[in-house]
């Protein structure tokens, strides 16, 4: 039996001795322990169980009579038992992402290709707020650069709703297009990239900078082409001295709001920063999952063409591009899914 298995056993076990004798003081928190292990605890009772009847069984199967050959189907039986179980329990064990629940603020920027990049990059964000709006979740703009013929050159935004990061942390990284654009005359495909960063929101008791380490500047809020829209100070920008990362936000209506959401945005800029430091120490000792925070990784492609959406992380491909844009984005989430959460299975102690 895997070790993590004997690990929860045993402190199982351990507890019901200890509720016997320990003190009140101690009862509620060994009680909620007791409860939260319990389930698990049962199915792993149960695979010790089928562990010693697997052992019976093939002692018996070793004959040649009746007996050995029922002894063989009940191995059988067992067998896929303890596999389902396994699975069970494996799944339990696994430590939720304490982000999952989190709301997001996600940046999405034109890269390479120019306006069609920028016009992607729109499509992008239409893709995720439908998405969001399918999952009931509320979309706020916290910033928007738009270009001449109508797409982001940069667009920041909110996502608001339950386990919005459970579902859209897979979608930081460049996205690459691959299409023939509306005002190309020869018909040649043309590729362009956009780059979309994911970032958990914290709340200021979550992710505290000391006031000390923010520099914050008001200026007057500009609208499309850099003139000013309105002649007070209501823009802010917000940025962290010790490593120069810096957020605005001129959407809102005054400089107190502009000032939350830069705020905002700058708490959840500096913890990515150094939650991706962190997972780059970790890529060098473990297998990683799948990428959820680099943002030079080049992670799917939409070729337009053939209607494929292929993700390289998991080397599948998607298509109906014009529905998965239209925000019907479950099937690769849910494959994104899977894939990290058979990772994680396999880097469960054996």
């Amino acid at each position: 039996m895997k070790t993590s298995y004997l690990k929860i056993l045993a402190e199982y076990r351990g507890i019901a001795e200890k509720l016997a004798s320990a003190p009140p003081s101690e009862l509620a928190e060994l009680g909620k322990r007791q409860a939260a292990i319990l389930d698990v605890a049962g199915k792993i009772q149960e695979y010790e169980k089928l562990e010693k009847e697997l052992g019976e069984n093939k002692t018996l199967a070793e004959g040649k009579d009746e007996l050995a050959e029922i002894a063989r189907e009940e191995i059988k039986i067992i067998s896929r038992r303890m596999g389902d179980l396994e699975n069970e329990i494996d799944s339990e064990l696994i430590p939720a992402d304490p982000l999952d629940e989190k709301n997001i603020i996600i940046e999405v920027r034109a890269g390479a290709g120019g306006d069609e990049s920028a016009l992607f990059a729109a499509e992008l964000f239409r893709m995720y707020s439908k998405y969001a709006e399918s999952q009931k979740w509320k979309t706020h703009i916290i910033s928007a650069s738009k270009s001449d013929l109508g797409g982001y050159k940069e667009v920041i935004f909110e996502v608001i709703g339950k386990r919005v990061y459970s579902k859209l942390k897979y979608e930081s990284g460049v996205h690459r297009v691959q299409r023939v654009p509306e005002t190309e005359k020869a018909g040649r495909v043309h590729t362009s990239t956009v780059t979309v960063a994911i970032l958990p929101e914290y709340e200021a008791r979550d992710m505290d900078i000391p006031a000390k380490d923010i520099e914050i500047t008001a200026n007057t809020s500009s609208g499309h082409g850099g003139q000013s829209v309105n002649t007070t100070y209501s823009a802010i920008k917000a940025v962290h001295l010790p490593t120069g990362i810096a957020a605005q936000s001129q959407d809102e209506r005054s400089q107190a709001q502009n000032r939350e959401k830069a705020l905002a945005v700058l708490r959840a800029r500096v913890a990515a920063y150094f939650q991706e430091k962190a997972e780059k120490e970790y890529k060098e000792k473990r297998k990683m999952q799948v990428g959820t925070g680099d943002r030079s990784e080049k992670i799917r492609t939409y070729n337009f063409p053939q209607d494929r959406i292929t993700d390289h992380r998991i080397n599948r491909n998607f298509h109906q591009i014009s529905q998965v844009l239209d925000g019907d984005l479950d099937p690769i989430v849910n494959a994104l899914s899977e894939a990290e959460l058979k990772i994680k299975k396999e880097n469960i102690e054996e």
